[in-house]
């Protein structure tokens, strides 16, 4: 294998630019560094080894110092400047004048510098802080064209976590929410971002990511970081743990008068006798002279001749790292969709990529499974080597959009379906005929079978069968077989499955008024209970049973005139005291049932009961499943930790203190082991769990969900459950998870060809060997993601293969067989890999991998690993696929360009870096949440999708475009919706047009909208008409019910929502993107030296 195979040249994003030494620049409007306490960076919690932590004896270093976003009106420092454009004013990403293509080269940009369009730059330089007199002087000379000096940037927030400097300084970049600024400082204008820091242009020059062009010849290298550094020398990496120790200068440094008045251009020319490289070109940057840049506005007269600079020369700061020059999802995303959204995607060739998840496309079956059953992280891999994770994310009853047709049934009566006598594989497309049809040669294991006469067909010219496209298994990459009674349990067909309701009728339950809710509901629900094809009605019957600390099951016989209640109050030793009558068929017995219905609320109304039992109601649901000979499920509505003295009693464990301990691992983990032992026995029973939790405090999530958890069910959270705010989203959510279909008593094998093999499962279900995942119950948005590794060497021509066969039980009784295909290449060089990846999956991968890890490792150890698996992935690129360049740029594949920012966001996710506000039982939900999400829950989970509302004509019927996830894209004159598949936020910025508040809220002013509002008025004008319908949208592609909350700028609850804007700084202490970009480029280099 030829690992210096280089890709074709591709022009770098930018060369490093040289450090100048003895530039001292400080930053205004900040806290003095000195209060901070030194922390190290957030989310790396340490040094890397082989970097500085300190600087030498001496040597002190300024805080990283964000410049003000440009603005052509005065900035009144008297108040937090929230977001400093007009509407219409941000451009997100690269200027869509240039349509952006999705190219199989590599995308390199350097990582110091900023693109084509001049920022203002910052170099944060060793070397004690300059005196007010040398600033001032530093400050006159900074002219813009004759326009008054501007301001100089303000200091902005270090590399340690923000939470530690929230108490030494109260403030924040544009947040209103910790407190006023202290006496005589302004706030600080723009998005302190760290490192190199970040500012939003006005105007986005229309270049794409991979078509800066490069100088003639290479440009300097960025020094190595390895001696002690020279004074004033900055060094090309993220400062790592670097204390905050130096204190800036005092306000009234700021010459009286200086205002912000003309668009940041760079900083003035200025020629250095030892620069290296370019002359200096008229507008002030190194490099090939530039024409005009195209769509940058030019707010000041005359050309880009930034003057020359009168008083003593300084040197130019190096260039910062500007968030239009580095990847963007948003700008990706949206190239996927224009590119690949018009043409169905046929599946006939093998190892094709499909289109984003994130892409509206129709799939047409032609022999590989679509996409929508079936992602895989690469397409093309390797002979050898396991470089980037192989793992598939297999959705096995996925549902389908309305104009793909669902998987034909094919009956081949009773000999069943037709599989390979040595590995058991079945029928596929990929089987071989030979000898005139009357043998086949199994594509898994290359054993050669018989074919049975009563399948036996003539071959073609080609060597394909005749009736190859009569015959789904020969043509299609999806489809099912109908199951013999060898495939059923104990030798004989199933009956058609049970729904029983459990519901908790302890006094919290009963105060909330949701036991009431749940009873109303209940009487409509049942008659949209799953139903197969044109079924008249539902197979599946039904039960009730109520609980508190003793367990009451319910007599609904259809011949009794009223239900009868028989309690157990031996819950250590669980029976069923009734068979007949309590499993009944909802038509049949829906006058006794209504009844029953009526009377539970008013039975329980007084109770005083407060403790429960949590154990023996599952026990207790089984065993009536195990009577009836049935597999079903257990829908059970619970609201406090079960405390009564019963088996499965829990104790109040939650602890706050173990966090970033090497006893947090224990918060995710199970009390005890009495749940896993009866989950085992739930599926051997084909009984799934599905939970709804209505906590007021803490109740063990991560214990009460492992039952739901290893039965392949869902659990549901609403904490603090109001009626009047909650029920909509409850009551969504029960009648989708009611309705859905659902296969039951599941098993679910994968199958490869020679050189690969299954190794690890993850997602919710139960494996008792190390084969079959077994589920009690599976529904279409459960997703089983299986890793693959190498056993042998894979061949080029063959390609590798999978099959998924899953063996369930239909919502009618019906045994099923449904089977999945895919075909993948295989190839000897790295960059066919690189070219063929998908990001989505692999993150998807990624998480679940992570979020098994918290289980048995430190929280800490986790992240670090996912940092390392990311590093040397793309180190491996750069090494030997990308072309040789300086060490200075990061080089991504173009596949791959958005992998840092999206494993960025895991990072940052509250499983793995939680907020003061976060709470354990939140952790322990997310955790099992995530484990069996699809790829493109995963993909919005993380990295959420943010909507301006106003920008877009009001008569568009689109979607409109996203922008990306920064406090910077946000305009305090626009109103945004931001989802992430569980939340959904209205965001009002507070310079809304008066119209446009009485339009959506129908209140005249910003100052009387309602905060932490849950639901728009119904109004009838165009624009909370198309906010609504947009609502309505959103909530249709998730599988939860998204509440919405109505958040105003610079309210309480903002924080809530920033914590979603995940390209910035977190609270927590995780890194923004840029940083992060910066800390990644600093670890591929170290692996790479």
């Amino acid at each position: 294998m030829n690992v210096n195979q280089s890709a074709p040249p591709v022009p770098p994003f930018g060369q490093p630019q040289p450090i100048y030494p003895g530039y001292h620049q400080s930053g205004y409007g900040g806290q003095p560094g000195s209060t901070a306490p030194p922390t190290p960076y957030g989310a790396y919690n340490g040094p890397v080894p082989g970097y500085q932590q300190t600087p030498p004896q001496g040597m002190s270093r300024a805080p990283p110092s964000s410049g003000a976003p440009a603005s052509t009106t005065q900035a009144p420092c008297a108040q937090p400047t929230y977001g400093q454009f007009g509407q219409g004013d941000v451009q997100n990403g690269p200027s869509s004048t240039v349509q952006m293509q999705r190219l199989p080269g590599s995308q390199p940009f350097g990582s110091p510098l900023a693109p084509v369009v001049s920022q203002p730059a910052v170099l944060q330089p060793y070397g004690p802080p300059p005196t007010s007199a040398q600033v001032t002087t530093q400050l006159a000379g900074m002219q813009i064209s004759g326009a008054v000096a501007p301001a100089p940037p303000t200091s902005g927030l270090g590399y340690g976590p923000p939470t530690s400097l929230a108490s030494a300084s109260g403030s924040f970049p544009n947040s209103g929410l910790y407190g006023s600024y202290p006496q005589g400082q302004a706030p600080p204008i723009g998005q302190a971002q760290g490192y190199l820091g970040v500012q939003t242009p006005q105007r986005s020059a229309p270049s794409q990511a991979s078509s800066f062009t490069p100088p003639a010849s290479g440009g300097p290298r960025m020094p190595s970081v390895t001696g002690p550094l020279l004074p004033g020398q900055g060094f090309g990496g993220p400062p790592v743990s670097q204390p905050n120790h130096v204190s800036s200068p005092s306000p009234q440094a700021l010459p009286p008068g200086t205002q912000m008045t003309g668009p940041p251009g760079p900083p003035p020319p200025m020629h250095s006798p030892q620069q290296p490289g370019y002359q200096l070109q008229q507008n002030g940057s190194f490099g090939p002279a530039r024409g005009p840049q195209p769509n940058y506005g030019s707010p000041y007269p005359g050309a880009a001749t930034f003057g020359s600079q009168p008083g003593p020369p300084q040197p130019l700061p190096p260039k910062r790292l500007d968030p239009d020059a580095i990847p963007s999802p948003i700008q990706v995303i949206e190239d996927d969709r224009n590119n690949r959204g018009t043409e169905p995607f046929v599946t006939g060739v093998r190892g094709q990529v499909p289109p984003l998840v994130t892409t509206n496309f129709l799939v047409k079956d032609q022999g590989n499974a679509s996409p929508r059953y079936i992602r895989c992280t690469s397409y093309n891999i390797p002979c050898t080597s396991d470089m980037v994770p192989l793992a598939a994310v297999i959705k096995p009853l996925a549902r389908l959009p309305p104009e793909e047709a669902s998987p034909y049934v094919v009956d081949h009566g009773e000999s069943g379906p037709l599989r390979c006598n040595r590995c058991k594989a079945y029928m596929c497309p990929f089987m071989q005929f030979i000898e005139g049809g009357r043998r086949f040669q199994c594509c898994f294991c290359s054993c050669i079978n018989d074919v049975p006469p009563q399948y036996f067909q003539h071959l073609d010219h080609t060597g394909k069968r005749v009736d190859a496209y009569d015959r789904p298994e020969l043509s299609l990459g999806s489809y099912e077989f109908l199951a013999t009674v060898d495939y059923c349990k104990n030798n004989k067909f199933p009956s058609p499955p049970a729904f029983i309701f459990m519901i908790d009728v302890s006094y919290n339950a009963i105060r909330t008024g949701l036991v009431r809710l749940l009873c109303e509901e209940l009487k409509s629900l049942l008659d949209f209970l799953p139903r197969e094809g044109g079924a008249e009605e539902s197979a599946i019957r039904v039960g009730f049973v109520t609980y508190n600390k003793v367990l009451h099951f319910y007599n609904v016989k259809s011949s009794l005139a009223q239900p009868q209640m028989m309690v157990v109050s031996d819950v250590a030793d669980m029976f069923v005291p009734l068979l007949d009558g309590f499993l009944v068929n909802v038509n049949e017995s829906r006058a006794v049932i209504t009844s029953l219905l009526d009377q539970i609320p008013e039975m329980f109304a007084d109770t005083r009961e407060t403790e429960t039992v949590f154990a023996p109601v599952i026990q207790a649901g089984m065993e009536a499943l195990k009577a009836a000979e049935c597999a079903g499920k257990l829908f059970l509505f619970h609201t406090s930790l079960p405390m009564a003295e019963a088996p499965g009693k829990l104790k109040n464990r939650d602890d706050r203190k173990l966090i970033n301990t090497d006893k947090e691992k224990t918060l995710f983990q199970p009390q005890t082991g009495a749940y896993q032992t009866l989950a085992k026995e739930c599926v051997a029973q084909g009984c799934c769990v599905d939970l709804f939790l209505f906590p007021n405090q803490y109740v063990d999530v991560a214990t009460l969900s492992v039952v739901p958890q290893l039965t392949g069910g869902s659990v549901y959270k609403y904490a603090c459950f109001q009626v009047e705010n909650d029920q909509e989203r409850f009551l969504s959510d029960l009648r989708r998870d009611v309705q859905k279909v659902v296969g039951f008593d599941a098993v679910m094998r994968v199958r490869t060809s020679t050189g690969i093999r299954a190794v690890d499962f993850f997602g919710a279900f139960y494996m008792s060997n190390t084969t079959d995942v077994e589920l009690a119950g599976l529904d279409g948005d459960k997703t089983v993601t299986v890793e693959f590794k190498h056993d042998d060497r894979l061949n080029e021509e063959s390609g590798a293969l999978l099959q998924c066969a899953l063996l369930y039980t239909s919502c009618a009784g019906q045994r099923r067989l449904r089977i999945h295909n895919l075909a993948l290449n295989c190839c000897t060089q790295l960059a066919d890999l690189y070219r063929n990846c998908e990001t989505d999956t692999l993150i998807n991968y990624m998480a679940k991998f992570a979020y098994r890890g918290v289980l048995s490792n430190p929280v800490k150890a986790v992240r670090d690993t996912l940092i390392t698996q990311c590093a040397q992935i793309l180190a491996c690129y750069r090494k030997n696929c990308a072309s040789p360049s300086s060490a200075g740029q990061l080089i991504l594949p173009e596949c791959m360009k958005l992998l840092p920012v999206y494993l960025n966001c895991v990072l940052k996710s509250d499983v793995l870096q939680p907020g003061a506000e976060v709470t354990t039982d939140d952790r322990a939900y997310v955790r099992q949440l995530v484990t069996s999400m699809d790829v493109a829950e995963t993909n919005v989970f993380f990295y959420p999708r943010l909507l301006p509302l106003t920008k877009s004509p009001i008569e568009s019927t689109t979607e409109p475009p996203a922008v990306r996830a920064s406090e910077e894209r946000l305009s305090n004159g626009d109103v945004y919706l931001l989802e992430n598949g569980l939340n959904l936020f209205l965001w009002v910025g507070a310079s809304v047009q008066q119209g446009v508040v009485q339009s959506l809220f129908s209140v005249s002013s910003f100052s009387q909208i309602t905060s932490g509002l849950s639901v728009l008025p119904v109004l009838d004008n165009p624009l909370s008409k198309k906010v609504r319908d947009l609502i309505d949208s959103l909530r249709a592609q998730r599988s939860r019910y998204m509440k919405l909350i109505v958040v105003k700028q610079e309210d309480k609850l903002e924080m809530l929502f920033k914590h979603f804007l995940v390209e910035d700084k977190s609270l927590s202490g995780g890194a923004s993107y840029v940083d992060f970009l910066c800390h990644m480029h600093k670890e591929i280099r170290q692996l790479l030296s």
